[in-house]
């Protein structure tokens, strides 16, 4: 019964063991998570401004390299016993064997970002058999063999005998009737990338339209050539880096602010190697570079004194390029209206009505385009009936040299 009351009597409860506390952590999961991810976007904002890759979005290319191996090494001695007849006709195989052509091959590998040379021989294998690919671009016809230089990538133009490129390769136009009326230059760029859209620019655009080319594509000197004989006028786009290189890269050998100018100089030849026949260069993209002056100095230096006009497209506000040609007395010109910064029918045709109303205003106004059908149709159509209305469409550089003289 004792025992019996002592259960009764006993307060529920006190019997079960106590629970241990549970640590608990001073932050929670999501906490630690947005800790982590803050971590993370400080480390790679760090990397992103303090790792300075002026070169980032740089095309590369990975070639492998095979060391000269001497062929006399990979063969066996003679067998002694051979005598020394054997020993001489051995001797007189491993002297006069030919050498065999494409062989080896030396290439010039450039350090991009220190401008360092260095010559690496490679194994060519079956490649000599199939041509050299990077070999210097063949010269177009119709070209003054006088106003060529050799350079390492090919012939590049240059004045000889008071001949200059820019007058030399300036289509034909009447420039004493431009004179005395409102002119008007179109140009259409972005060619020689896509035959089908450069090919329709040549053929259904007036030859007093002139015609840029990128360096680009894999043959730019064929299609040049071939709006050459339809009597278009043409520049050659240089690529230059815009603002936000290399989110938006131009292309292979741009012109970059962040290069010494030796480096930006070997860029700019190649790209003038790539066809011939240009009256002048233009810039292709490029607002930081064209707005640098210390980079775009030596550029418009040696375009002048290669006798060069340049057509500043008219995309940046800060260009420099209008200055640093007037200290060169190089022939200069400037977009005045992009035609197609809206590709609709409506927005060209607009855009083509102020270019006329700049023409009457200014004595010369410049519009640029693109290749687009739609551009090339509205151009051609605004073009037939533009005499009936007091303009002339004449070639760029007779706008160029009308814009100085006035």
């Amino acid at each position: 019964m004792t025992e019996t009351a002592d259960d009764l009597s006993a307060p529920l409860g006190q019997d079960k063991p106590r629970r241990k506390r549970r640590l608990r952590l001073p932050f929670t999961a999501m906490q630690l998570l947005a800790v982590l991810l803050g971590l993370f976007l400080v480390t790679f904002a760090g990397f992103a401004i303090f790792n300075k890759d002026p070169l980032g979005g740089e095309p590369m290319t990975r070639i492998a390299i095979k060391p000269a191996t001497d062929n006399a090494a990979d063969e066996k001695p003679a067998a002694a016993g051979h005598g020394s007849e054997a020993k001489q006709e051995g001797k007189h195989e491993t002297q006069d064997a030919p050498k065999q052509p494409g062989e080896q091959k030396t290439v010039t590998m450039i350090d991009g970002s220190t401008g360092a040379r260095h010559d690496v021989v490679i194994g060519a294998g079956d490649t000599a058999d199939k041509g050299d690919a990077s070999a210097p671009p063949p010269v177009m016809a119709g070209i003054n063999p006088k106003l060529l230089e050799k350079s390492r990538y090919g012939m590049i133009p240059v004045v000889a005998d008071g001949l200059k490129p820019f007058n030399v390769y300036a289509a034909d136009a009447d420039r004493a009737k431009a004179a005395k009326m409102p002119v008007v230059a179109i140009v259409i760029g972005g060619l020689g990338v896509g035959a089908a859209k450069t090919t329709d620019a040549i053929m259904k655009l007036p030859p007093a339209v002139t015609l840029a080319f990128t360096p680009y594509g894999a043959d730019p000197g064929k299609l040049a050539e071939r709006a050459r004989a339809q009597r278009h006028e043409i520049f050659l786009q240089i690529p230059m880096e815009p603002y936000d290189f290399p989110d938006n890269d131009p292309g292979p050998q741009t012109l970059l602010t962040s290069l010494s100018t030796d480096q930006n100089m070997d860029r700019l030849y190649w790209h003038l190697s790539r066809m011939q026949g240009y009256a002048g260069i233009t810039n292709f993209m490029g607002a930081r570079f064209i707005a640098t002056e210390p980079a775009m100095q030596p550029i418009i230096r040696e375009a002048a004194k290669r006798g060069l006009g340049f057509f500043d497209d008219g995309s940046s506000p800060r260009s420099i390029a209008s200055q640093a040609a007037g200290s060169a007395a190089m022939p200069f010109g400037k977009g005045d209206i992009a035609i197609d910064a809206v590709p609709t029918a409506t927005e060209i045709d607009r855009a083509l009505n102020k270019l006329e109303s700049a023409a009457r205003e200014r004595g010369a106004a410049v519009g640029i385009a693109s290749a687009l059908p739609v551009s090339i149709e509205r151009i051609g159509a605004w073009t037939k009936t533009l005499g009936d209305r007091g303009i002339l469409l004449v070639p760029l550089t007779t706008a160029m040299l009308k814009s100085k003289s006035s």
